[in-house]
């Protein structure tokens, strides 16, 4: 099973921790090390995707459920009003973040901020957070938000301004359950309703128009 690279640290932890409690004959301690060891290893899993290659769809930024769908005004990107679809990740997801869309990375923000529940309106407003805005290929403008939650204390954004990405392709991850926004133009035809689950970088959230 493939896992990203910053879970490494996490299970080398774990496994540390076995072969300790197995060597002093701490035995409990032992099978603690061994099943955080095999949680970690299946938490940072980094599955490879089928990403849909037709042209004008916005595939999901990340796994999870989506939490709400709503008209935002006053965003975090200066581009005018968009549709924003918010995927709350559980600590049971997948935590990888992939490209909604094949483009250009404009550009990146982190702001630090609070650890509230991500799925809580105030999360979005408060929490740690790292923004990435995408020129698409036809002109359009995207965004991506990370969105820290309460276990989840570190946001991970590989992406830098200038890079082009692909669909599909990984960006970075959030650890320990949080929550991704998609901000899409307000024309776009949102494919996806509150309650539904999606794969990030699989499930076509949307289409461009």
């Amino acid at each position: 099973m493939k896992i990203a690279i910053e879970g490494y640290r996490f299970v080398l932890v774990a496994v540390g921790l076995a072969v300790l409690g197995f060597l002093l004959g701490w035995i409990l301690i032992g099978f603690l090390g061994v099943a955080l060891g095999v949680f970690l290893t299946w938490f940072f899993r980094d599955p490879e995707r089928h990403t849909p290659e037709a042209a004008g769809l916005v595939v999901a930024p990340a796994d999870g459920k989506v939490v709400s769908i709503v008209r935002i005004d006053n965003g975090p990107f200066p581009e005018g009003a968009k549709t924003r679809v918010s995927i709350f990740m559980s600590p049971f997801d997948v935590h990888i973040n992939r490209m909604p869309v094949k483009g250009v990375v404009e550009e990146v923000h982190h702001r630090p901020g609070m650890f509230f529940a991500a799925y809580k309106d105030e999360a979005v407003e408060q929490n740690e957070q790292n923004a990435m805005l995408i020129g698409e290929a036809g002109g359009r403008k995207l965004g991506v938000v990370q969105v820290a939650g309460f276990l989840a204390r570190r946001v991970v954004c590989k992406a830098r301004k200038g890079d082009n990405l692909e669909r599909g392709e990984r960006f970075g991850l959030i650890m320990f359950g949080s929550r991704t926004d998609l901000y899409l133009p307000l024309d776009a035809e949102v494919a996806v309703k509150e309650g539904d689950k999606v794969k990030g970088g699989e499930t076509v959230i949307g289409r461009l128009v």
